[in-house]
């Protein structure tokens, strides 16, 4: 397991931004618990917002097989380009890498998606401040009957990671995404971090 104090942190124009050579969330927790509680299935279409360094979404990959398709988005082309690079020195065909800011209008149809994972990207100012705009959109292109899941590092001070003033407890993420058409599924708990799941609102 890497070592989960090597997060970094850039302060810009946007607010504060994890490092780009921040380690992933996907090592500070078993992958397994997630994986199992968001129960893809084969063909299915997921969708990884803020990828970074893809490890979501090549789990993902494994889970939804060549009949799925794993799209995975991040703002930064410099991550998006390794991980390119990583996908094709693999052979791995059925993830799609976009270097894109997820704050704009997302390029899926609607409809068209069966989970939206957002790991550790929602507590990041510049992004929860557009919350609203972004879970949207997650909602239009979720299917009916899709999900997003939210993981996000608790409210609590820890030796690494962002500033407490920055994390989001699982009332403040549930107070950001209920209003957009969601309700709460399930609520897992993730060590340092924890993971929500949310139903499309009928």
């Amino acid at each position: 397991m890497k070592d989960v104090n090597q997060y970094d942190y850039d302060l810009d124009q946007e607010g504060i931004k994890r490092h780009k050579k921040g380690v992933s969330s996907f090592f500070m927790h078993d992958s397994k618990l997630i994986f199992k509680e968001l129960n893809l299935r084969k063909g299915d279409h997921f969708l990884d917002l803020g990828c970074g360094a893809g490890d979501y979404s090549l789990q993902a990959a494994k889970h939804v097989g060549d009949s799925g398709t794993v799209y995975a988005l991040d703002k930064w082309s410099e991550v998006t380009g390794r991980f390119t690079e990583k996908i094709n020195s693999q052979q791995i065909k059925n993830i799609k890498v976009l270097a894109f800011d997820i704050l704009h209008p997302l390029p899926m149809d609607s409809h068209s998606i069966d989970v939206c994972l957002i790991a550790t990207v929602l507590h990041i100012p510049n992004i929860s401040r557009h919350a609203k705009d972004l879970f949207q959109e997650v909602n239009r292109i979720l299917k009916k009957d899709g999900r997003a899941a939210v993981i996000e590092i608790k409210k609590e001070e820890m030796s690494f990671g962002p500033p407490v003033c920055m994390r989001l407890s699982p009332e403040e993420t549930e107070s950001l995404i209920k209003p957009c058409g969601f309700e709460k599924r399930s609520f897992l708990e993730l060590g340092c971090n924890y993971m929500i799941q949310f139903n499309v609102k009928k």
